[in-house]
């Protein structure tokens, strides 16, 4: 147990008998959290980590060969849920980590209870007449190229275009964070997460999903939303106010309104 609560860098707050995890978005870690946490934390009992590669993790962990795709992150999700003997989870899931959750969740049903996404995506690229997902391939390989070959532009230049808020310093805040990430690292977690594919796992779900659409998102256009609401079975849609793809930073007020709603509700 002590070996993944290091390697993720686990943290356990909060006194409530309902457990949620936090699992962050690609270039972030579990500070993303920190708007959000406090108004959990006195009902729930919140688990909060860090991806192999991500944050506090234990860097040495990470493989190349394991993180190539989404698998090897929902792996770490599953060997924080077997190490602390977590069940009838709430996963709150970020932009990647919603398809991470959903994942776990389909090898796991039994020990989830609840999906919440927040901006997910089950394909960024766009395919033909049948599938928009925001992006096309051309525009994937050149984000690729920009990491490997300036990272620090590209933080620079990809923090405001995702925050999508007229408050510079929540961009600068991303920024930091993704510049703190080690780069290579991050182009492969950038490659895992821009070229999957996870649209036929959405028949695989059991377990009921709140998917939160932000209004005006530049990584997840709204029709990926009403995509996911139409093929996950037993899902609510609820699109946002808030506009950028960090919600839970920029709009924090409505994140938990929205969230808490929910599990209020069902």
């Amino acid at each position: 147990m002590s070996d993944i609560v290091v390697r993720n860098h686990v943290k356990v707050i909060g006194e409530g008998q309902r457990t949620i995890i936090f699992g962050h978005g690609f270039g972030c870690d579990q500070s993303m959290w920190q708007y959000i946490v406090p108004s959990f934390k006195e009902k729930y009992r919140i688990i909060l980590f860090d991806y192999v590669g991500s944050g506090h993790s234990d860097i040495s962990a990470y493989r190349s060969d394991k993180y190539s795709s989404l698998h090897g992150y929902v792996q770490d999700v599953l060997d924080i849920i077997e190490a602390l003997e977590l069940k009838d989870i709430i996963f709150i899931g970020h932009s990647v980590s919603s398809m991470i959750g959903m994942l776990a969740s389909i090898e796991r049903p039994e020990d989830f209870d609840k999906l919440i996404m927040v901006g997910p995506s089950p394909r960024y690229l766009n395919e033909g007449d049948d599938y928009f997902g925001g992006f096309e391939k051309s525009d994937i390989t050149e984000l690729l190229d920009m990491m490997e070959m300036n990272f620090a532009g590209w933080a620079s230049f990809m923090a405001p275009l995702a925050m999508n808020n007229p408050d510079p310093m929540l961009s600068q805040e991303l920024e930091r964070s993704f510049s703190s990430v080690d780069p290579v690292i991050a182009r492969e977690f950038a490659k895992a997460t821009f070229l999957s594919d996870h649209r036929n796992d959405l028949a695989k779900v059991t377990v009921p999903t709140l998917i939160m659409q932000c209004s005006d998102d530049s990584i997840v256009p709204i029709k990926v939303g009403e995509y996911l609401h139409e093929h996950l079975k037993n899902s609510t849609l609820r699109l946002m106010k808030a506009k950028g793809h960090y919600p839970h930073i920029s709009h924090p007020e409505e994140t938990i309104t929205l969230i808490n709603e929910y599990l209020q509700a069902v």
